[in-house]
């Protein structure tokens, strides 16, 4: 029976380090994946908020361009693409459609729907569209759609985001391993 997969971008489908490069030249810091142990990146710049938030708008459409595809991404979806429906749904702002669908057509990645909601409350997307299944790396987010839409949602491990999950929250390391708990759960969903 087809699904309908609510996926997240950022974290998800491309690389949860895709920002440390940026900031460590802009910044002169060393930052790797590891040292990242919260969602807010921040409070480890040593500037004023509103100069990083500044700095993260001028660069978003850059890092989003060179973001990479996380392993074995492309063919789970791929795969999932002939047998259900791929919503992506993202924080991203709508400004940047262009710059996310060309990511996509350059990283040949099918898609039913793409999405820019501007927050990171997805709830309400999850919602309209009738999402059976989500995926993504913020753990708020992750409680938030199963507790709100009685979905479940494949967390993607990340220094960020350890904190303890709700039965209805799995996470997993990899695609791969998200593939064979998808391919479990359609066997015993109705």
């Amino acid at each position: 029976m087809k699904k309908r997969f609510g996926i997240d971008i950022d974290g998800t489908v491309t690389s949860p380090a895709a920002m440390i490069p940026f900031m460590n030249k802009a910044f002169g810091l060393q930052l790797t994946l590891e040292d990242i142990k919260q969602y807010d990146l921040y409070p480890l710049v040593d500037i004023e908020r509103q100069a990083f938030d500044q700095w993260f708008k001028e660069n978003e459409p850059e890092i989003y361009r060179q973001s990479t595809i996380v392993p074995n991404a492309k063919s789970v979806l791929t795969k999932w693409k002939e047998e259900h429906e791929l919503f992506f749904i993202s924080a991203r702002s709508t400004h940047l459609m262009n710059v996310t669908e060309n990511w996509f057509t350059q990283n040949d990645i099918s898609f039913d729907h793409i999405e820019l909601i501007g927050s990171h409350d997805k709830v309400s997307a999850a919602k309209q569209h009738h999402i059976d299944l989500f995926f993504e790396d913020k753990h708020d987010n992750a409680v938030m759609i199963h507790e709100a839409c009685q979905i479940p949602v494949i967390l993607f491990d990340t220094p960020y985001n350890r904190l303890p999950t709700p039965d209805g929250v799995k996470r997993v390391t990899s695609w791969k391993e998200a593939a064979i708990w998808v391919e479990n759960w359609l066997k015993v969903s109705v």
